[in-house]
């Protein structure tokens, strides 16, 4: 029988040479659906197994349903990094086992929580005070938000967001029995603050980087508004957010400072692996009104306040760990240049695309995100990103803005050069000659 020691070296070893080999497979898994499950047995093991036949399985079984986010060929969505010092953090956190149901039971997971998220906030650009914690995803930050809203302003029913918010925002609402009231966006896809209504609304939700075009809603407008009529402001910086790290691209964020609560990934274009999404707070004492709850067998004699109070989750994982780890190994000056070359890739793409005949821009660029398309119909351009995804070179995906069907091309791997971006745009070049 192998030892913990044994097989943690197999599974280092087997994290480094895939991150070694990442460009040998194809960016988005070619299996049909169902050929996992079919490949896993029906019935639970009898007899223990050793680790290594885990890895054996990892190998053969499923790594041919794995779409490689790692891969610097990926494009999707929003494209991510789980970071090697991050890698090896989730390590320290899964062997720790920390339970951070209140400050007594890790005081050290609260308290680098806190000051974790001081770094970012600095890092960031945003002002002091300002409460931090870490969600799982921007989707629970969205319901904190609004709960808190609601909490706020129990008599107002209604959360108003641009046209093109993320889902995460509606099913929010649905979750806690909400009305959306969408606003029409302008000519580069942002919320348009005259046509705001917020008769009745308890939040309103603002977006620095939408999904679809990375567009940046007028913050400081939108806080005018807000402000006046008592509502809260809610900003989705999911993606984009990690921008401002880079002082010379602070200036999309104009007026976020002024919000009453503010989400941020690091999992997406902080290099931090899965799952980590910030939520920073001017109104903390609005959070502990909606969420705060000790029951009797978590009173404690400290003077102190838990982190489980700010939100609905009583326990919480050890993440800040692997975002200290991060931003240690990275710093300031290694965030920015990562940053920075992204967006100078993403700007080269831009130039390539305006350049060639037959092929259009679709949507302003402010950050890594490029919006696209071959002139031609809907379905042809569908085809073009379904032969370049199956084809394993690369893979995107795409948007309808104004109604049309438009590709995506996002930047957002560490380990992405000049050399991946050229890739795409050649194997979608070919497939567009076809």
């Amino acid at each position: 029988m192998s030892t913990f020691r044994e097989d943690g070296a197999a599974a280092l070893e087997w994290v480094a040479n895939y991150l070694e080999t990442i460009d040998e497979h194809p960016v988005l898994s070619q299996v049909e659906p169902g050929a996992i499950r079919a490949a896993l047995p029906a019935s639970p093991p009898e007899a223990a197994e050793p680790f290594s036949a885990v890895l054996r399985d990892l190998d053969v079984v499923l790594m041919p349903g794995i779409t490689h986010w790692q891969s610097p060929r990926y494009f999707a969505y929003f494209a991510t990094t789980g970071a090697e010092p991050g890698i090896l953090a989730e390590l320290l956190i899964a062997g720790l086992n920390q339970v951070g149901i209140l400050w007594r039971a890790s005081p050290a997971l609260q308290e680098l929580e806190e000051v974790t998220l001081d770094w970012l906030r600095q890092l960031l650009g945003l002002p002091v005070p300002l409460h931090g914690h870490i969600e799982d995803t921007a989707s629970s930050g969205l319901i904190t938000a609004l709960a808190a809203a609601r909490a706020a302003h129990p008599d107002r029913r209604v959360v108003v967001c641009s046209e093109h918010t993320h889902s995460s925002t509606v099913k929010a609402a649905r979750l806690l029995e909400l009305e959306i009231r969408k606003t029409p966006a302008d000519d580069a896809f942002a919320i348009r603050a005259d046509e705001l209504d917020l008769d009745d609304a308890c939040a309103v939700v603002a977006t620095v980087g939408t999904t679809s075009s990375a567009a940046v809603d007028p913050v400081a407008a939108i806080a005018d508004r807000a402000g006046a009529e008592g509502v809260w402001l809610h900003v989705d910086a999911a993606y984009a957010g990690a921008a401002a790290v880079c002082p010379e691209l602070r200036h999309h964020f104009a007026g976020w400072e002024r919000a009453d609560s503010i989400g941020v990934n690091p999992h997406k274009w902080l290099f931090t692996p899965m799952d980590c999404s910030v939520f920073f707070c001017s109104r903390p004492e609005a959070l502990r009104r909606a969420f705060s709850l000790v029951p009797e067998y978590l009173r404690v004699d400290e003077d102190v306040v838990s982190l489980s109070e700010y939100a609905s989750p009583l326990g919480r994982r050890f993440r800040a760990l692997k975002l200290w780890a991060t931003l240690r190994c990275f710093g300031r000056e290694g965030l920015q240049s990562i940053l920075r070359e992204h967006v100078r890739l993403a700007a080269l793409f831009e130039e390539w695309v305006a350049a060639e005949p037959g092929w259009e821009l679709c949507a302003p660029r402010h950050f890594s995100l490029v919006c696209f398309r071959k002139e031609g119909s809907d379905e042809e351009n569908e085809e073009i990103v379904r032969r370049a995804n199956s084809s394993g070179e690369i893979f995107l995906s795409h948007s309808k803005l104004d109604g049309r069907f438009v590709l995506r091309l996002s930047i957002g791997n560490a380990r992405t050069s000049e050399a991946d971006v050229a890739l795409a745009w050649e194997v979608l070049r070919r497939e567009a000659a076809l």
